[in-house]
């Protein structure tokens, strides 16, 4: 943190705790960002602290559950005059700027698949593990063939051949947007959510893993995190630093045609990690530039332009590639 405020101009630096943060720990802030996690069971002081301090409010959240509740901030925010923004992150606010512009002028959505493959060589910390192991082996609400069905977290193992790093071994996720692309888009099919992890062996062994939370044997994986990461960052020196997302849609278009299309991309040189933060920076540029225009609470989709990601993008050299009919 002190890098990048020295990098931007040589701001101060404060080191608050979220857990103790209150309004006057944000008095002469303009916007916070909160970017620690995991959010699977975040509690919702900063938002409180915002909130008292009439501070914009901007979060990375991934908890399903966090981000499907932030609406219960609205009166608050719509009253203090301030924006309450959660998942300002790859999903959902990022997975949604693409899907807008790949089914712009259609008639109707039938399909949704959206899949992050980070290499193994990325940087990796403990909230992210302690997130994934939240929801491994627990049942996930997943809506696919036209319906919601129950499906084991880290489940619906199967093979992903994406462009640009081959092929990867991929696995449910539970994310917000498996509630939000159905909410928004209304697929006629599915609209489902999957991650891979670079190494079979560690994709294949958390699945395995994720066995006796799926047959009530453990209630969960998650205090395991701490032995987990340890092991993980045993094979750092394996696989690539190379990771992808992609997102693939089908349905009707505006002249009533099937059609699929089909956005990905690619990370190499360990810059993947740096995705999930480029939603909440062009949310600053807007701030800095003449606002959002809007107060209340809500999750992040459908706010963002693909177009606002693309400097960015091109910054950290992410290719990305279009493919459809």
């Amino acid at each position: 943190m002190l890098q990048l405020a020295t990098g931007q101009g040589g701001y101060a630096v404060r080191q608050i705790d979220r857990d103790c943060i209150d309004a006057d720990d944000l008095t002469g802030v303009d916007m916070v960002i909160d970017a620690a996690g995991p959010f699977q069971n975040s509690k919702t002081r900063v938002i409180a602290a915002a909130l008292g301090a009439r501070c914009h409010y901007v979060d990375l959240a991934d908890g399903r559950d966090f981000v499907a509740a932030i609406g219960r901030f609205d009166a608050a925010a719509k009253a203090a005059g301030i924006a309450v923004i959660t998942g300002a992150s790859s999903v959902p606010a990022l997975s949604h700027a693409v899907v807008d512009d790949l089914i712009a002028g259609w008639r109707q959505v039938e399909r949704i698949k959206i899949g992050i493959y980070p290499g193994n060589r990325a940087p990796r910390g403990r909230a992210v593990v302690e997130a994934i192991l939240s929801y491994s082996g627990k049942p996930v609400r997943v809506f696919r063939e036209g319906a919601w069905q129950m499906q084991p977290g880290w489940g619906m193992l199967h093979r992903a051949d994406i462009a640009g790093i081959g092929k990867r071994w991929a696995s449910i996720c539970e994310t917000p947007d498996q509630d939000l692309l159905v909410a928004r888009y209304a697929p006629t099919r599915s609209a489902e959510f999957f991650a891979g992890l670079e190494l079979s062996l560690l994709h294949l062994g958390l699945w395995g893993l994720s066995l006796p939370v799926r047959w009530k044997i453990i209630p969960t994986l998650r205090p395991a995190a701490g032995v987990m990461l340890w092991l993980a960052q045993r094979f750092l020196c394996f696989g690539s630093d190379k990771g992808a997302m992609d997102v693939q849609v089908t349905g009707i278009d505006g002249a009533g045609q099937a059609v699929q299309r089909r956005w990905t991309l690619t990370a190499d040189a360990n810059h993947g990690p740096y995705t999930p933060t480029l939603a909440a920076l062009a949310l600053a540029r807007r701030l800095r530039d003449g606002g959002f225009g809007f107060s209340g609470a809500m999750a992040c989709a459908g706010l963002l332009h693909l177009s606002e990601f693309e400097r960015d993008f091109d910054a950290l050299g992410m290719a990305r590639r279009y493919d459809g009919s």
